[in-house]
């Protein structure tokens, strides 16, 4: 069965060397970002949303665990934002673990947060995904998400 703990500030840095690099590697395909741009870029972003690590005010970070598991390990990490003026959750990451993916746990969590986020008063969840992630794509369709919006970059040079 799928749970959520939130995340231990020692656990941090494991979700920054999973977020990091991952996060890095989208701002490049979609940005046009060199590598190590990208890079200097994810961790200032990071730095500037999460100054707190897990104990950032307005921020939920979550480890995703299986309790059929041993232990209920980690299988993965949600972080979102909740707005309780606007009764909206903005997902701002949601990875499963790789050995873990292809097992349904990521369309099992969305549901597990729909239905806790419910249980709170909230009426949507909102999110943003990678144009170039069709895997992403499918899980967020499957759940029920729809499409309310297309973001779009252009790169320009310096004058």
């Amino acid at each position: 069965m799928i749970g959520f703990r939130p995340m231990r500030q020692g656990e941090f840095s494991s979700y920054l060397d999973y977020f990091v690099p991952d996060y890095a590697a989208e701002i490049s395909a979609n940005y046009g970002l060199s590598s190590p741009e990208a890079v200097v870029q994810a961790k200032r972003e990071i730095a500037e949303d999460l100054p707190s690590g897990p104990d950032t005010s307005g921020q939920v970070l979550l480890c995703i665990t299986d309790s059929e598991k041993e232990n209920a390990e980690t299988i993965g990490y949600l972080w979102y934002r909740a707005d309780t003026d606007s009764r909206t959750a903005f997902i701002s990451d949601f990875h499963i673990l790789p050995a873990c993916q292809g097992n349904g746990y990521g369309k099992q969590a969305l549901l597990a947060l729909e239905i806790a986020l419910a249980r709170e008063g909230f009426e949507q969840i909102r999110l943003r995904v990678a144009a170039d992630n069709m895997r992403a794509q499918h899980i967020y369709k499957a759940g029920g998400f729809r499409t309310t919006g297309i973001n779009m970059s252009k790169r320009i040079k310096a004058a």
